[in-house]
């Protein structure tokens, strides 16, 4: 069972939680697959034209520069 901490505001509105560092890094990678696949699910969804891998991986690079 995890123990979560609470912070809360003036007014004793719940504004956050703590969580043990474990779950948050185990919360952090469980999101970043679930965006993963949904970037897939789309992606594949696309009818659009194939292309190479090469061609694809190539454009993906000078995206991020």
């Amino acid at each position: 069972m995890i123990q979560e901490n609470f912070v809360i505001d003036n007014n004793g509105r719940k504004i956050a939680v703590q969580v043990p560092i474990k779950k948050y890094e185990k919360l952090v990678a469980d999101s970043e697959e679930l965006d993963e696949i949904k970037e897939y699910r789309k992606a594949k969804a696309h009818k659009g034209n194939a292309i190479p891998f090469e061609q694809a991986f190539r454009e993906i690079e000078e995206a991020v520069k």
